[in-house]
């Protein structure tokens, strides 16, 4: 069995603990939060032996091999460098970091440490995104010409709605575009296999101020008798960007966190000289295949009808639901066959390091170019 720690309890923490339990092999030993009173309480609802209330305490459990880091953003950077300097594999949630700068030193740091380290960016790992990927490799879809979509939410429709992520300090610079823009770069990045390199980006943010609860409830709560406090806000609810390939083709995409009735809408379609492809992820199951010459397709997750090199991605036979949770485990999975090796794969299907420093690149670049009002290279 593989020894594994989890610092962080919130929504996210609980994720990697039931997608790590499924794989059968891998066991959670330790968990570590904020206080060990917190800690302790987690890991007692969480069926968690051990608890701590800090990184350094955690890291020094007997027998850890493997730490994810589930903490908010402005403490992904400073956590990932206690654990690689403690010789462990890493898996962060996303972001990697807060900026390029930090980027840049974890994947040296990862490098020097000799770890298997990974991202978490989910998307990719589902099994028609991963058919998708299979289709462009193989050549079927043609030549690329442009990827387009969304990635469309509405929980900060309100001006009441209010967390730590629209604290820049806490949450960084850039909020759509760094929270579910990262999601939407990253799969479809690894759908066509190509490098986005430059951006034109327009940010919008809809509510300049909003109010939060004093009380420190916080989104999706609904309080009649609540006490809000007035907050400014300098990070987008809203962005659309346009975008270039590293092989000349094109696109762009928005992204939305303020789109009513949309809860969680990455969406993504691939027009290529053959054919294009579509897939969204609140129906999962299905990617759509355009032609021009003949009727439109609807492929469904069945294996024994994916390319073979996709087909592992789906466990059940067609028509079986499988959906977030189920590609939240063939991430992991992934990631620990590679620590099962002590090797990382040389081409890997889980973001690495280098992945995660990538999308903190171009969201800069959308950053800038939105600031500058111009097309701006991204610089790794």
């Amino acid at each position: 069995m593989i020894n594994v720690g989890i610092v962080g309890s919130g929504f996210i923490g609980p994720a990697h603990i039931e997608a790590l339990r499924r794989l059968g092999f891998v066991q959670v030993v330790a968990l570590c939060d904020g206080t060990l009173d917190q800690a302790q309480e987690k890991a007692r609802a969480l069926n968690v032996p051990h608890a701590y209330g800090n990184v350094e305490e955690l890291l020094a459990h007997p027998g850890l091999q493997v730490v994810h880091n589930c903490t908010p953003n402005h403490l992904h950077a400073q956590i990932n460098r206690q654990i690689l300097a403690a010789g462990k594999h890493l898996f962060s949630e996303k972001p990697l970091c807060m900026t390029p700068e930090e980027a840049r030193e974890l994947v040296a740091l990862a490098e020097r440490a000799g770890v298997i380290h990974g991202v978490s960016f989910v998307y990719r790992q589902f099994a028609m995104v991963r058919q998708a990927a299979s289709m462009l490799r193989a050549g079927s879809v043609g030549r690329l010409f442009a990827a387009h979509g969304s990635y469309l939410q509405d929980w900060m429709l309100h001006e009441t709605d209010y967390n730590w992520r629209v604290d820049a300090a806490l949450g960084g610079a850039s909020r759509a575009v760094a929270d579910i823009g990262s999601h939407w770069c990253d799969t479809v990045q690894f759908v066509t296999g190509r490098r986005i390199v430059e951006v034109m980006a327009d940010l919008s943010v809809v509510w300049p101020t909003r109010k939060a609860n004093v009380a420190g409830n916080q989104t999706f709560t609904q309080e009649s008798a609540a006490v809000y406090e007035d907050k400014p806000v300098t990070t987008e609810d809203f962005g659309s960007v346009l975008f270039r390939f590293d092989d000349g083709s094109k696109g762009s995409f928005s992204v939305s966190q303020v789109s009513a009735g949309r809860k969680n809408r990455l969406s993504f379609e691939i027009n290529g000289s053959e054919r294009s492809l579509a897939w969204d992820q609140e129906v999962p199951q299905q990617l759509w295949i355009g032609h021009r010459a003949q009727a439109n397709q609807i492929l469904t997750d069945d294996p024994g009808l994916m390319n073979k090199d996709a087909a592992d991605s789906a466990h059940f036979p067609g028509g079986h639901i499988e959906g977030w949770p189920d590609a939240f485990k063939n991430m992991m999975a992934q990631f620990y066959r590679a620590v099962q090796a002590n090797a990382m794969p040389e081409k890997p299907l889980f973001a690495t390091f280098h992945d995660g420093a990538n999308v903190m690149y171009i969201i800069d670049a959308i950053v800038k170019s939105h600031q500058q009002q111009r097309w701006v290279r991204v610089e790794a």
